[in-house]
């Protein structure tokens, strides 16, 4: 397993597969990665930028670019996987209520921040928003949501 190549996971599957470059948008290795990490950074940008909106009343803006940020942070894997992958690893049996429950949470945000318009609703979905994508994250790595789960759980008993 090579982890600055990204060769392989943790449990060998091939994450970027050389071998079909449709599926990575006809790039090589190298341009891949900084296709990655520049979405990937942007995204995050975008997605704590999206607090200024938040005082100055606008909870539309601050929804509309919070959630732009998450799914751009999220669509960078495209880069190393190609979208059809991306895809079936999102909806994985391991991985497809974290992802519904995230997406929907997407949708949820955009609807309240656009029909009710209180900046206090659509920052306590950006929240749940975030902690599901967490905890989607979380399922790529090996026993990631059992730590989360043991820690959580240490927290909580007193």
């Amino acid at each position: 397993m090579a982890i600055w190549g990204m060769t392989s996971t943790l449990s060998g599957e091939d994450v970027m597969d050389d071998s079909n470059p449709i599926s990575c948008f006809e790039l090589n290795r190298t341009q891949r990665l900084y296709g990655f990490g520049i979405c990937f950074v942007v995204g995050f940008v975008i997605s704590i930028l999206s607090t200024l909106a938040l005082t100055t009343g606008m909870a539309a803006l601050f929804a509309v670019f919070f959630t732009l940020g998450n799914l751009i942070s999220l669509l960078s894997t495209t880069f190393l996987i190609g979208p059809g992958k991306q895809l079936r690893t999102m909806f994985a049996p391991v991985r497809m209520v974290a992802s519904i429950v995230y997406l929907g949470l997407i949708v949820l945000t955009l609807v309240m921040a656009f029909v009710v318009g209180s900046s206090i609703i659509c920052l306590i979905l950006c929240l749940i928003q975030f902690l599901a994508l967490f905890w989607y994250s979380a399922s790529y790595i090996p026993y990631g949501r059992a730590a989360i789960k043991k820690v959580v759980g240490g927290c909580i008993e007193v």
